[in-house]
């Protein structure tokens, strides 16, 4: 366990993705997930007011729906950080600060609990001032309602931007940041956004840490058996390249080496990389969580670090 940044939150080194609970995970399926990873230490799940929308007959908030009743079942409450967004949902979208109230107030009520450990702007909205919307944070924040706040898809000129303002009207600012960031996908992080989170200390939970799955291992050339009956395996097969096969290779001879999965090196290797707090990695059934919990104690060497590093270019 460690501090999460500059938050109070004591966290586990792998958050547990909540995207799947309600789409290919149902209930009990979600709450056999949920039981393992707290079983094994896991206190931190990320999930979001849009989850999952995309399902046709779904309205967004099923994922927080299915989290709420699995802690109210356990009484668990207590011992869990729950990290959720708003912005995305096409009930309460955008960063208005209307918005901002109404969305907290909904998210709060499907998770059954008067706070929210880390709540995210989904999105930048541009469309709002900035002003406007950290205010609205701000008071959230002041309220008890949330306890530490998030950017999620943000540019480095934004976040800075962002936090400019926060400390100049005194207002809670962003203490992480969430990016989509893997080996597969570096671009969006590293350069201008990792050197601000390093030298303003925020913490880093990227996600699509296993990209779509592609760094379980699972999809190799001429393989075309049970990974294409997964909804990402289109996503994951975009991968599938001659620097693909490169970093499926490294992957291999290191994983060889720990004897463990090649996710559980994939995620070690994000944890080495600069303000990264602990990967994002989501599990549809309790057979799949030994390798992402396993990267929890992982330490890959420089030099495996090195190798991976330089597959992925």
């Amino acid at each position: 366990m460690a501090l999460l940044g500059t938050t109070d939150l004591d966290i586990y080194p792998l958050c547990l993705g909540g995207n799947v609970f309600g789409w290919t995970a149902d209930r009990d399926q979600s709450f056999a997930v949920l039981d393992a990873f707290a079983a094994a230490g896991g206190n931190l799940i990320d999930t979001a007011d849009a989850y999952s929308v995309w399902v046709p007959g779904h309205s967004g908030g099923e994922s927080e729906t299915i989290l709420g009743d699995w802690m109210s079942t356990r009484g668990n409450r207590d011992t869990i950080h729950i990290a959720t967004k708003v912005a995305k949902s096409p009930a309460r979208p955008g960063l208005s600060a209307a918005n901002i109230r109404a969305a907290v107030d909904d998210s709060l009520r499907r998770l059954r609990t008067d706070h929210i450990d880390l709540y995210y702007a989904h999105h930048d909205d541009q469309e709002v001032p900035l002003a406007e919307t950290l205010t609205a944070f701000d008071e959230l924040v002041r309220a008890g309602k949330v306890r530490h706040l998030g950017a999620s898809q943000h540019t480095a000129p934004r976040l800075a931007e962002a936090l400019a303002i926060s400390d100049r009207e005194g207002l809670a600012r962003y203490k992480v940041v969430q990016p989509q960031y893997n080996l597969m996908d570096r671009t969006i992080y590293e350069g201008d956004l990792a050197d601000l989170c390093v030298r303003e200390n925020l913490a880093v939970l990227p996600y699509y840490g296993l990209a779509m799955g592609f760094l379980t291992g699972k999809y190799r050339p001429g393989r075309t058996d049970v990974a294409d009956a997964s909804p990402r395996a289109a996503g994951a097969r975009r991968y599938l390249d001659d620097r693909g096969i490169r970093v499926l290779a490294a992957l291999d001879e290191i994983a060889t080496t720990h004897d463990v999965p090649v996710a559980s090196v994939a995620l070690s290797w994000l944890r080495s990389q600069p303000a990264i707090a602990a990967p994002i990695a989501s599990a549809r059934t309790p057979e799949q969580l030994p390798a992402l919990l396993t990267s929890a104690a992982l330490t890959l060497s420089p030099t495996e670090v090195t190798q991976l590093t330089e597959a992925s270019r």
